[in-house]
Protein backbone atom coordinates (compact mmCIF):
# COMPACT_ATOMS: atom_id res chain seq x y z
CA UNK A 1 0.00 0.00 0.00
CA UNK A 2 1.54 3.29 -1.05
CA UNK A 3 1.94 6.01 1.54
CA UNK A 4 -1.06 8.35 1.63
CA UNK A 5 -1.85 11.51 3.50
CA UNK A 6 -4.16 11.09 6.48
CA UNK A 7 -7.08 12.58 4.52
CA UNK A 8 -6.47 10.28 1.54
CA UNK A 9 -6.14 7.28 3.83
CA UNK A 10 -9.45 8.07 5.54
CA UNK A 11 -11.26 8.42 2.22
CA UNK A 12 -9.74 5.18 0.92
CA UNK A 13 -10.85 3.10 3.91
CA UNK A 14 -14.26 4.82 4.11
CA UNK A 15 -14.84 3.74 0.51
CA UNK A 16 -13.97 0.18 1.51
CA UNK A 17 -16.24 0.41 4.57
CA UNK A 18 -19.16 1.30 2.32
CA UNK A 19 -18.35 -1.42 -0.22
CA UNK A 20 -17.12 -4.21 1.97
CA UNK A 21 -18.81 -6.87 -0.19
CA UNK A 22 -17.50 -5.54 -3.51
CA UNK A 23 -15.75 -7.99 -5.79
CA UNK A 24 -12.03 -7.69 -6.29
CA UNK A 25 -11.23 -6.91 -2.65
CA UNK A 26 -8.51 -8.95 -1.03
CA UNK A 27 -10.21 -11.71 0.92
CA UNK A 28 -8.19 -11.03 4.04
CA UNK A 29 -9.08 -7.32 4.05
CA UNK A 30 -12.77 -8.07 3.54
CA UNK A 31 -12.83 -10.50 6.45
CA UNK A 32 -10.82 -8.08 8.60
CA UNK A 33 -13.23 -5.22 7.86
CA UNK A 34 -16.28 -7.39 8.48
CA UNK A 35 -14.88 -8.52 11.84
CA UNK A 36 -13.86 -5.01 12.89
CA UNK A 37 -17.16 -3.39 11.89
CA UNK A 38 -19.27 -6.18 13.35
CA UNK A 39 -17.82 -5.51 16.79
CA UNK A 40 -18.76 -1.79 16.84
CA UNK A 41 -22.55 -1.38 17.19
CA UNK A 42 -22.91 2.18 15.87
CA UNK A 43 -21.12 1.64 12.53
CA UNK A 44 -24.01 -0.10 10.82
CA UNK A 45 -26.44 2.61 11.84
CA UNK A 46 -24.08 5.33 10.68
CA UNK A 47 -23.58 3.81 7.23
CA UNK A 48 -27.32 3.24 6.82
CA UNK A 49 -28.32 6.71 8.01
CA UNK A 50 -25.56 8.92 6.63
CA UNK A 51 -26.67 8.86 2.99
CA UNK A 52 -30.27 9.69 3.91
CA UNK A 53 -29.20 12.42 6.31
CA UNK A 54 -26.91 13.98 3.74
CA UNK A 55 -29.77 14.05 1.26
CA UNK A 56 -32.05 15.73 3.76
CA UNK A 57 -29.23 18.06 4.76
CA UNK A 58 -28.98 19.33 1.18
CA UNK A 59 -32.72 20.01 1.23
CA UNK A 60 -32.50 21.87 4.52
CA UNK A 61 -34.62 19.29 6.35
CA UNK A 62 -32.07 18.24 8.96
CA UNK A 63 -32.51 19.66 12.47
CA UNK A 64 -29.72 20.67 14.84
CA UNK A 65 -29.76 17.36 16.71
CA UNK A 66 -29.41 15.37 13.48
CA UNK A 67 -26.56 17.62 12.35
CA UNK A 68 -24.78 17.11 15.66
CA UNK A 69 -25.24 13.32 15.45
CA UNK A 70 -23.87 13.23 11.90
CA UNK A 71 -20.88 15.43 12.73
CA UNK A 72 -19.98 13.45 15.83
CA UNK A 73 -20.18 10.08 14.10
CA UNK A 74 -18.35 11.37 11.03
CA UNK A 75 -15.40 12.18 13.31
CA UNK A 76 -15.58 8.70 14.81
CA UNK A 77 -15.76 6.99 11.40
CA UNK A 78 -12.76 9.03 10.25
CA UNK A 79 -10.80 7.92 13.29
CA UNK A 80 -11.83 4.30 12.73
CA UNK A 81 -10.98 4.45 9.04
CA UNK A 82 -7.52 5.85 9.66
CA UNK A 83 -6.80 3.24 12.34
CA UNK A 84 -7.74 0.46 9.91
CA UNK A 85 -5.63 2.05 7.18
CA UNK A 86 -2.58 2.11 9.47
CA UNK A 87 -3.06 -1.57 10.29
CA UNK A 88 -3.43 -2.48 6.61
CA UNK A 89 -0.38 -0.44 5.65
CA UNK A 90 1.90 -2.18 8.12
CA UNK A 91 0.49 -5.65 7.50
CA UNK A 92 0.85 -5.21 3.73
CA UNK A 93 4.55 -4.50 4.25
CA UNK A 94 5.03 -8.02 5.60
CA UNK A 95 3.95 -9.79 2.40
CA UNK A 96 1.54 -12.54 1.42
CA UNK A 97 3.01 -15.20 3.72
CA UNK A 98 0.74 -14.19 6.60
CA UNK A 99 -2.54 -14.41 4.68
CA UNK A 100 -3.46 -17.70 6.32
CA UNK A 101 -2.90 -16.20 9.74
CA UNK A 102 -4.89 -13.05 8.94
CA UNK A 103 -7.85 -15.06 7.62
CA UNK A 104 -7.88 -17.51 10.54
CA UNK A 105 -10.80 -17.47 12.93
CA UNK A 106 -8.38 -17.14 15.85
CA UNK A 107 -6.96 -13.88 14.52
CA UNK A 108 -10.37 -12.53 13.49
CA UNK A 109 -11.51 -13.17 17.05
CA UNK A 110 -8.69 -10.92 18.21
CA UNK A 111 -9.79 -8.28 15.68
CA UNK A 112 -13.36 -8.38 17.00
CA UNK A 113 -12.36 -8.16 20.65
CA UNK A 114 -9.70 -5.57 19.88
CA UNK A 115 -11.99 -3.17 18.04
CA UNK A 116 -14.69 -3.62 20.65
CA UNK A 117 -12.18 -2.37 23.23
CA UNK A 118 -10.90 0.28 20.77
CA UNK A 119 -14.43 1.71 20.58
CA UNK A 120 -14.70 1.74 24.39
CA UNK A 121 -11.28 3.38 24.89
CA UNK A 122 -11.50 6.91 26.30
CA UNK A 123 -8.03 8.09 25.30
CA UNK A 124 -5.96 8.26 22.13
CA UNK A 125 -3.16 6.34 23.90
CA UNK A 126 -5.39 3.33 24.59
CA UNK A 127 -6.64 3.30 21.00
CA UNK A 128 -2.99 3.27 19.87
CA UNK A 129 -2.21 0.33 22.17
CA UNK A 130 -5.06 -1.60 20.55
CA UNK A 131 -3.95 -0.68 17.03
CA UNK A 132 -0.40 -1.87 17.66
CA UNK A 133 -1.62 -5.03 19.38
CA UNK A 134 -3.91 -6.01 16.49
CA UNK A 135 -1.16 -5.28 13.97
CA UNK A 136 1.58 -7.16 15.80
CA UNK A 137 -0.70 -10.10 16.60
CA UNK A 138 -1.25 -10.60 12.87
CA UNK A 139 2.43 -10.88 12.02
CA UNK A 140 3.92 -12.51 15.11
CA UNK A 141 3.51 -15.96 16.61
CA UNK A 142 5.80 -15.52 19.60
CA UNK A 143 2.90 -15.74 22.03
CA UNK A 144 -0.50 -17.44 22.09
CA UNK A 145 -3.80 -15.89 21.10
CA UNK A 146 -5.08 -16.43 24.64
CA UNK A 147 -2.29 -14.15 25.88
CA UNK A 148 -3.23 -11.55 23.25
CA UNK A 149 -6.82 -11.66 24.53
CA UNK A 150 -5.45 -11.11 28.04
CA UNK A 151 -3.54 -8.05 26.81
CA UNK A 152 -6.76 -6.64 25.35
CA UNK A 153 -8.41 -7.07 28.75
CA UNK A 154 -5.50 -5.30 30.44
CA UNK A 155 -5.84 -2.29 28.15
CA UNK A 156 -9.47 -1.98 29.19
CA UNK A 157 -8.80 -2.61 32.88
CA UNK A 158 -5.87 -0.35 33.64
CA UNK A 159 -5.79 3.44 33.79
CA UNK A 160 -3.31 5.74 32.05
CA UNK A 161 -1.61 6.17 35.43
CA UNK A 162 -0.87 2.43 35.46
CA UNK A 163 0.60 2.65 31.96
CA UNK A 164 2.82 5.54 33.05
CA UNK A 165 4.34 3.31 35.73
CA UNK A 166 4.75 0.43 33.27
CA UNK A 167 6.56 2.66 30.77
CA UNK A 168 8.98 3.99 33.38
CA UNK A 169 9.87 0.50 34.59
CA UNK A 170 10.30 -0.66 31.00
CA UNK A 171 12.64 2.22 30.21
CA UNK A 172 14.54 1.97 33.51
CA UNK A 173 14.64 -1.58 34.95
CA UNK A 174 15.21 -1.70 38.73
CA UNK A 175 13.83 1.82 39.16
CA UNK A 176 12.37 2.48 42.63
CA UNK A 177 8.98 3.83 43.58
CA UNK A 178 10.59 7.08 44.69
CA UNK A 179 12.39 7.49 41.37
CA UNK A 180 9.20 6.88 39.39
CA UNK A 181 7.28 9.41 41.51
CA UNK A 182 10.01 12.01 41.14
CA UNK A 183 9.87 11.63 37.37
CA UNK A 184 6.38 13.15 37.34
CA UNK A 185 6.19 15.18 40.57
CA UNK A 186 8.32 17.72 42.40
CA UNK A 187 7.30 16.88 45.96
CA UNK A 188 6.34 13.73 47.84
CA UNK A 189 3.08 13.90 49.84
CA UNK A 190 2.53 12.47 53.31
CA UNK A 191 2.17 8.72 53.74
CA UNK A 192 -1.44 9.05 54.92
CA UNK A 193 -2.48 11.20 51.93
CA UNK A 194 -4.86 10.32 49.12
CA UNK A 195 -1.95 10.58 46.65
CA UNK A 196 0.07 8.00 48.57
CA UNK A 197 -2.94 5.65 48.75
CA UNK A 198 -3.46 5.93 44.99
CA UNK A 199 0.23 5.37 44.28
CA UNK A 200 0.31 2.21 46.42
CA UNK A 201 -2.88 1.01 44.71
CA UNK A 202 -1.28 1.28 41.27
CA UNK A 203 1.69 -0.84 42.31
CA UNK A 204 -0.58 -3.34 44.04
CA UNK A 205 -2.77 -3.63 40.92
CA UNK A 206 0.19 -4.15 38.60
CA UNK A 207 1.94 -6.58 40.96
CA UNK A 208 -1.10 -8.78 41.57
CA UNK A 209 -1.93 -8.55 37.86
CA UNK A 210 1.43 -10.12 37.00
CA UNK A 211 2.85 -7.18 35.05
CA UNK A 212 5.54 -5.91 37.45
CA UNK A 213 7.43 -7.27 40.45
CA UNK A 214 10.18 -6.26 42.81
CA UNK A 215 13.52 -7.09 41.19
CA UNK A 216 14.97 -10.37 42.44
CA UNK A 217 18.12 -12.32 41.80
CA UNK A 218 17.86 -15.74 40.15
CA UNK A 219 20.10 -18.77 40.01
CA UNK A 220 21.46 -20.41 36.85
CA UNK A 221 18.13 -22.22 36.31
CA UNK A 222 15.98 -19.10 36.68
CA UNK A 223 14.79 -19.86 40.20
CA UNK A 224 14.22 -16.80 42.35
CA UNK A 225 16.56 -16.60 45.32
CA UNK A 226 15.25 -15.87 48.79
CA UNK A 227 16.13 -12.46 50.14
CA UNK A 228 18.06 -12.48 53.42
CA UNK A 229 15.88 -11.34 56.29
CA UNK A 230 16.68 -7.92 57.64
CA UNK A 231 15.67 -6.51 61.00
CA UNK A 232 13.89 -3.20 60.72
CA UNK A 233 15.18 -0.44 62.94
CA UNK A 234 12.26 1.85 62.16
CA UNK A 235 8.83 1.69 63.77
CA UNK A 236 7.12 2.95 60.57
CA UNK A 237 5.88 0.88 57.63
CA UNK A 238 7.56 0.86 54.24
CA UNK A 239 6.94 4.14 52.44
CA UNK A 240 4.67 4.37 49.43
CA UNK A 241 7.64 6.19 47.87
CA UNK A 242 10.27 3.66 48.95
CA UNK A 243 13.71 4.28 47.45
CA UNK A 244 15.31 0.98 48.40
CA UNK A 245 13.74 -1.75 46.31
CA UNK A 246 13.76 -1.61 42.52
CA UNK A 247 11.04 -2.90 40.19
CA UNK A 248 11.12 -4.78 36.91
CA UNK A 249 8.60 -6.05 34.39
CA UNK A 250 7.68 -9.72 34.53
CA UNK A 251 8.25 -11.70 31.34
CA UNK A 252 4.52 -11.40 30.71
CA UNK A 253 4.76 -7.66 31.29
CA UNK A 254 7.61 -7.39 28.78
CA UNK A 255 5.52 -9.15 26.15
CA UNK A 256 2.63 -6.78 26.89
CA UNK A 257 4.83 -3.75 26.27
CA UNK A 258 6.34 -5.41 23.19
CA UNK A 259 2.93 -5.95 21.57
CA UNK A 260 1.11 -2.79 22.65
CA UNK A 261 3.67 0.00 22.87
CA UNK A 262 6.07 -0.77 20.03
CA UNK A 263 5.75 -0.91 16.24
CA UNK A 264 7.16 -4.40 15.96
CA UNK A 265 5.64 -5.97 12.81
CA UNK A 266 7.86 -8.78 11.55
CA UNK A 267 7.39 -11.70 9.19
CA UNK A 268 5.71 -14.66 10.87
CA UNK A 269 7.81 -17.80 11.01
Amino acid sequence: MSKLTKTEAIEKIKAELLNVHSKGKKARNVRFLASALGSIPWVGGFIAASAALHSEFEQGKVNDLQKLWLEEHTKKIDELAYTIYQIFERIDSVGEDINERLESEEYLGIVREGFKEWDNAKTFEKKEYIRKLITNAGANNITTDDIIQLFIDWIGTYHELHFSVIKEIYKNPYITRAEIWNTFNENQPQENSMEADLYKLMFRDLSTGGIIRQARETDYYGNFLKQPSRKRNSNTLTSAFDDGKGYELTELGKQFVHFTMEEVVTKIE
